[in-house]
């Protein structure tokens, strides 16, 4: 289930996510970020705008693999309803080429 629609523009210059309902708990996200030098990093989170604004150096937690790649843009994402769901979803994604996650990133509207 792609995340992103009209609402993006709160998270990059482009457009942000829509949240998606789940009948039980939080959301969690899987999020694909563009850095600077191009390269993709993939994560998970409960707060998609709280932890985008980490990455790019808002507060403590941060990547450190982000930390030296900034700024760095969404590029894609997805809800799942359970952090079980995210974290398997994360690694198949982190298994994928680069070629497979930037057609991953283009999926998204």
């Amino acid at each position: 289930m792609p995340c992103c629609g009209p609402k993006r523009s709160r998270l990059t210059s482009e457009s942000g996510p829509t949240p998606v309902a789940v009948t039980t708990g939080a959301v969690w996200w899987v999020y694909l970020l563009r850095c600077a030098d191009g390269s993709l990093y993939t994560g998970i989170t409960t707060d998609l705008e709280r932890r985008l604004a980490e990455h790019n150096g808002d507060g403590p937690a941060g990547a450190r693999y982000t930390r030296s790649r900034r700024p760095v843009q969404l590029a894609w994402c997805e809800a799942t309803a359970t952090r079980s769901e995210a974290s398997q979803r994360e690694a198949a994604i982190k298994r994928l080429d680069r070629a497979r996650k930037l057609a991953l990133c283009a999926t998204q509207p």
